[in-house]
């Protein structure tokens, strides 16, 4: 297993993020290809003009690729990046606006032209999916909204944003249903999985939103879960650090429904048949 990759997995997004003392210089292995010169998040953020949030939520969507990690694990992002960003039209405002987020239910029925009570009944009905999240002093989860997909919806489905709601929807009201958490983890994961092509790195991702009984029935071997466990994505970037706000946010990030947990189970298996059989090509436990 490389040092580097249980260095990546341990580091967190507030660290990808710290200050830096000054941009790094690092070879390419490839030929003779020039040393690519790789900033820190911080210093990054302010070439394109973004706040920290705004651009935490660039690299969690894709819209900005980080590059080889430094040592410690911490994310670099090379210049030729960062230029590419600039380079797209409609910089810096189009960027902006794709990372614009609404917190909470009066926000976001601000945005789709509703009430929150509706906007509310939306989100838990499945219809409108998270992005992200924060705990409040109350401790209670507070959604956040891409501004861009609410307006979307609001243009797509006008039907929606009056009248009765549709039987379903009444059905997952009257059951006391929240399909929030299980909607951010989907996306959560799916930007995760989108976001590396190693097999046990996949492996682990899947594995880390699944309660510890499950893993531990789904990966027998001991030495397989230190891997996984060692690969495991940190939490998400506004993840509190706080112990009371940390429990609450904690369940979020881990199955719940039974079908919703048989789902990941099936993928963490699939997944790790085709981890261990590229491990068995290379004779070799674990990634590489």
């Amino acid at each position: 297993m490389k040092v580097e990759a249980l260095e990546r997995a341990s580091a967190s997004v507030d660290e990808d993020l710290r200050e830096e003392p000054g941009p790094d210089l690092r070879p390419e292995v490839r030929g003779d290809a020039r040393p690519q010169e790789l900033l820190g998040g911080v210093r990054a953020a302010g070439e394109l003009g973004l706040r920290r949030s705004e651009f935490a939520r660039a690299v969690q969507l894709g819209l900005v690729r980080a590059g080889p990690r430094a040592p410690s694990g911490a994310a670099r992002f090379a210049r030729a990046e960062l230029d590419r960003v600039r380079a797209q039209e409609g910089f810096p405002q189009a960027l902006r606006e794709r990372v614009e987020t609404v917190a909470g239910a009066d926000a976001g029925a601000e945005v789709l032209g509703t009430g929150p009570s509706r906007f509310t009944r939306l989100a838990r009905c499945g219809h409108l999916t998270p992005v992200g999240y924060r705990i409040n002093r109350y401790r209670a989860v507070v959604w956040l909204y891409l501004a861009g997909e609410l307006r979307e919806f609001a243009a797509r489905e006008p039907g929606m944003l009056t009248g009765a709601a549709p039987p379903q929807d009444r059905e997952l009201v009257a059951a006391g249903a929240d399909l929030r958490p299980r909607r951010w983890r989907g996306r959560h994961v799916g930007l995760l999985l989108r976001g590396t092509a190693d097999p046990w790195e996949r492996a682990a991702v899947l594995a880390s939103v699944l309660p510890e009984p499950d893993v531990r029935q789904a990966v027998p071997d001991p030495a397989e879960r230190i891997v996984l466990a060692a690969l495991a994505p940190p939490p998400p970037y506004g993840h509190p650090q706080a112990p009371a706000a940390a429990a609450v946010a904690h369940r979020l990030l881990l199955a719940e429904p039974p079908d919703e947990v048989h789902w990941y189970r099936t993928s963490l298996d699939f997944a790790l048949t085709g981890a261990r059989g590229q491990s068995n090509s290379t004779g070799e436990r674990g990634p590489t």
